[in-house]
């Protein structure tokens, strides 16, 4: 058995008959995610399953304009936000129409996980843009621990 990625492969071997041939059969079979501890890895869990499905709106046009039609369902913030306004404007926008907002320490982590970074051949990270404002317009039919973990946040 070999774990690679997301992805467990499992090798059986199996004898016929007489002959004394070995047929070697790999069976894919993919690892359940493995479930979020903290808050912080059920909100990487649940962007990433809205980012597969388009249900993000990124930065602070994006994100004004669906906490404006109260089309999000929450709000993420970035705390090292240089400009005093755009927090001000993100923070009121959710405030008046009743947007739960999560903030977050960094938006160079915001940005990796909204799908804002750059990968070299080997898969490795080699560039992140910050992202200090993201909105969560749709989970997904798959809703999960992650997603509980982040709604009963909520409810506190």
């Amino acid at each position: 058995r070999r774990v690679h990625g997301e992805i467990l492969l499992v090798s059986t071997n199996s004898y016929q008959g007489m002959s004394d041939t070995e047929e070697l059969h790999e069976e894919v079979q993919e690892v359940e995610e493995d479930e979020p501890t903290d808050l912080m890895s059920a909100l990487k869990d649940v962007l990433k399953q809205s980012r597969r499905i388009d249900g993000l709106a990124v930065g602070l046009h994006q994100a004004t304009k669906a906490l404006d039609k109260r089309t999000a369902h929450f709000c993420i913030l970035a705390e090292d936000c240089s400009e005093v306004a755009y927090t001000r404007l993100v923070e009121s926008l959710c405030a008046e129409h009743g947007i739960d907002l999560i903030k977050i320490p960094e938006k160079k982590k915001l940005g990796e996980w909204v799908g804002l970074g750059s990968y070299d051949k080997g898969g490795n990270l080699k560039k992140v843009v910050g992202c200090s404002c993201c909105v969560v317009k749709d989970y997904g039919e798959r809703q999960g621990k992650a997603l509980e973990m982040i709604l009963e946040h909520f409810q506190k």
